[in-house]
């Protein structure tokens, strides 16, 4: 695709010195206390199968000197794929450029960014199924043939130009994979998707996130917190802030498993790592619907939250723990979520306490 620009927009785009979007440039500290997202495939935990993948391209990508290919990870949110493209980086030895699609706007955003790269540096770019048709375009030569296509001047003193880019890497994350085009996703040599963690994994994540932040912890505490983190680091990380805070104002600062659980019910987080809204949602479809079926936009009105924040935030972990099915006529709750919120079903649809 041409971009067609007048030349004060070329000029300004190789110019310009702070641009109105430009990815962030992130190096990464090497005092590795300072910071909890690890920076090297030893410190990060979980995604094995994906890390022994990724291991073996990048020593290929050494040995050939040459920038690796692009890669897309996809995955519910909180799983660490910007960690991820971080540690990618570090075991390139090269620099990460991040930013995010709903920020490239306009097409000079995009160019700037690309004509700033180097040669064998990562461009990221988060959610990137929300890139607009325009600078979608524009990222097709330059990921195949690392070009940007441009057209500049008006009416009969219209120029082509086609300018070189350095050869780069693009770490495309995005946690609705299926929302990508397709000319967009098969430009990516190497995709990947992100599992959700094991209680064990998640217990070394908050062990690891504990020593970083020199809070006291034992293992059950470790495992208590985890198997309430919805099989997400990031959740994982999060609680066990909040839960310190609880055992530094009622007890002597050291989370133990009663210290965790006291201080996860406090939040009103159950067993099951479900919280208000995900207990509410279920709460709905059985006493108001008689389990379901039931449309999405019916529960959302329903509970006050709008449909995006129920389908991205609420059902991926519904969903994944059994708790309720998605049916061609709307959602209805699984059996399982009838014991765990503590009801009895009938044969007649009635449900009790």
């Amino acid at each position: 695709m041409s971009i067609i620009a007048d030349d004060n927009d070329f000029k300004h785009t190789r110019e310009e010195k702070n641009p109105v979007t430009k990815a962030e440039t992130i190096e990464f500290d090497k005092n590795f206390e300072n910071c909890i997202r690890p920076k090297s495939f030893d410190t990060y935990i979980g995604q094995s199968a994906l890390k022994e993948a990724l291991q073996i391209t990048i020593e290929a990508s050494k040995k050939r000197e040459l920038p690796l290919d692009h890669l897309l990870f996809y995955g519910p949110p909180g799983l660490g794929k910007t960690t991820l493209a971080g540690v990618i980086a570090e075991q390139m030895g090269a620099e990460i450029k991040i930013t995010s699609a709903p920020a490239l706007e306009r097409p000079r955003d995009i160019i700037g960014i690309l004509m700033s790269l180097k040669g064998g540096e990562i461009l990221f770019i988060d959610e990137i199924h929300r890139l607009n048709k325009v600078a979608e375009e524009i990222l097709y030569p330059a990921m195949e043939d690392f070009v940007l296509d441009m057209t500049t001047g008006k009416s009969q003193t219209v120029k082509t130009l086609r300018i070189p880019l350095p050869k780069f890497t693009l770490i495309g994350a995005t946690t609705k994979a299926g929302a990508l085009s397709g000319p967009l996703r098969d430009r990516f040599g190497i995709i990947h998707r992100l599992e959700f963690y094991t209680e064990d994994e998640l217990a070394q994540v908050i062990k690891r996130t504990a020593g970083i932040l020199n809070i006291e912890i034992d293992t059950k505490g470790a495992h208590a917190i985890a198997r309430r983190s919805r099989g997400t680091p990031r959740i994982a990380n999060r609680l066990v802030k909040r839960v310190s805070d609880y055992a530094l104002v009622k007890h002597d600062g050291k989370i133990t498993e009663n210290i965790a659980n006291q201080a996860l019910d406090i939040l009103k987080i159950d067993e099951l790592g479900l919280d208000n809204t995900d207990r509410n949602l279920l709460k709905l479809i059985i006493e108001k619907y008689n389990g379901g079926p039931v449309g999405i936009e019916t529960i959302a009105t329903a509970i006050g939250e709008d449909t995006r924040t129920i389908e991205d935030v609420c059902e991926p972990y519904l969903l994944q723990a059994g708790l309720l099915q998605r049916t061609p006529r709307g959602r209805k709750v699984s059996p399982s979520a009838y014991g765990h919120l503590g009801y009895k079903k009938y044969s007649d649809q009635q449900t009790l306490f």
